[in-house]
């Protein structure tokens, strides 16, 4: 397939594969009668690096997953887990602290009708 092909069985634009490439997370096949040609593996490479960004993995950690043996090196793909675990849990608490804070002034912005609105006061501050 190509370049085009390869993105659109990917769910991203040409530039996201080429962006990619300029990463080292996917190879640039040679060219074959002056297209480059993609397979099923680059395809297959494609959907891990996607399916690792939606857990939250960066492109670096992503990189470093790619070259971990799938049979080998559990212990430092744990490793790598339990790191973006960490960092979701801190993200979830950092969006629960925001979620709370906007209840409370939402409340008190609905008890009353007098004097400045509670949110914009918030935010100005």
């Amino acid at each position: 397939m190509t370049i085009s092909g390869l993105a659109r069985e990917g769910g991203v634009g040409v530039e996201t594969v080429r962006f990619y490439q300029r990463r080292g997370l996917l190879n640039l096949p040679e060219r074959q009668g002056g297209v480059r040609r993609y397979d099923a593996e680059h395809a297959r490479r494609l959907r891990f690096i996607r399916g690792a960004q939606a857990a939250g993995f960066t492109l670096e950690q992503i990189g470093e997953l790619l070259t971990l043996d799938a049979g080998q090196d559990r212990a430092r793909a744990r490793a790598l887990a339990a790191e973006r675990l960490a960092a979701l849990d801190a993200k979830i608490a950092e969006l629960e602290a925001a979620r709370k804070s906007l209840r409370r002034l939402a409340h008190q912005c609905a008890a009353s009708e007098e004097g400045p609105c509670p949110i914009i006061a918030a935010f100005e501050g």
